[in-house]
C-alpha cells in the first residue's frame, strides 16, 4: 500500500480542489423544477432546455438527478447523461441529493456546486460548502424558492423568467446581489446581462 509522506493535516481537501481543474456539480429535483409530482417527458425536456439555456456545462460538469420511481423513466429519456438517484416518498428526491452533497466528497472535487431546487433543506449545506469556498448556484423556479436557500446561496438562477434576482422589486433578501465573478463553469446569466 502507498501513502503519502510529509503532508499535513491540512492538506486534504482545499489542496485537492487546487490539484484538479474547476468543475461543477449539478443537483437536480426535476419534480421540483419542474413543479409537478409525475413531469411528463416534454416537460422534463423543457426543464432541461431552460437549465442549459442559463447555466454553463463544462466537460468535466457531473449532473445528478434525482426523482422518485414513478418519474425515473422520464427523467432518463428526458435528460440523458446524468447520474439518477430514486428516492420515494415524502422529500425522497431531496433525501437523495442531501445524500450527494453529505457523503460525496463536494468539497474535494468540485468548485462549484449548482442545486436545481427551491427548497429550503437544502439551505444548510449550501452555506457549509458556501463558508468552505465553493461557489453555490441555485436554480429554481421563482415562486417555490425558499428564501433561507437564496441568502445561502452565492447566485440564484430562475427558470421561469430571464430576470435576475436583482430585478425582483420589492423587500427580497437577495436583492443586493454582488456581481458575478467565477472562473469554471458558471452561470450564463453571470457572464451577458439579460
Amino acid at each position: 500500500m502507498l501513502t503519502a509522506i510529509g503532508r499535513g493535516k491540512g492538506y486534504g481537501r482545499a489542496a485537492a480542489r487546487r490539484r484538479f481543474p474547476a468543475r461543477a456539480l449539478h443537483l437536480v429535483d426535476i419534480e421540483n423544477l419542474v413543479g409537478d409530482s409525475l413531469p411528463s417527458l416534454g416537460q422534463v425536456r423543457e426543464v432541461q432546455g431552460l437549465y442549459r439555456e442559463r447555466l454553463a456545462f463544462g466537460s468535466l460538469d457531473q449532473v445528478e438527478i434525482a426523482s422518485s420511481h414513478l418519474t425515473l423513466v422520464n427523467a432518463a429519456l428526458g435528460w440523458p447523461r446524468a447520474h439518477y438517484r430514486v428516492r420515494s416518498g415524502p422529500d425522497g428526491a431531496d433525501l437523495a441529493l442531501l445524500d450527494v452533497l453529505r457523503n460525496e466528497d463536494v468539497l474535494g472535487r468540485f468548485t462549484h456546486v449548482a442545486i436545481g431546487s427551491g427548497d429550503g433543506v437544502f439551505a444548510g449545506e449550501a452555506a457549509r460548502l458556501g463558508a468552505a469556498g465553493v461557489w453555490v448556484t441555485v436554480v429554481s423556479r421563482r415562486r417555490s424558492l425558499s428564501r433561507r436557500l437564496a441568502l445561502a446561496a452565492r447566485d440564484v438562477v430562475f427558470l421561469d423568467t430571464l430576470d435576475r434576482p436583482g430585478d425582483l422589486g420589492g423587500s427580497d433578501s437577495w436583492e443586493d446581489a454582488e456581481p458575478c465573478q467565477h472562473s469554471g463553469s458558471i452561470p450564463r446569466s453571470c457572464v451577458s446581462a439579460r
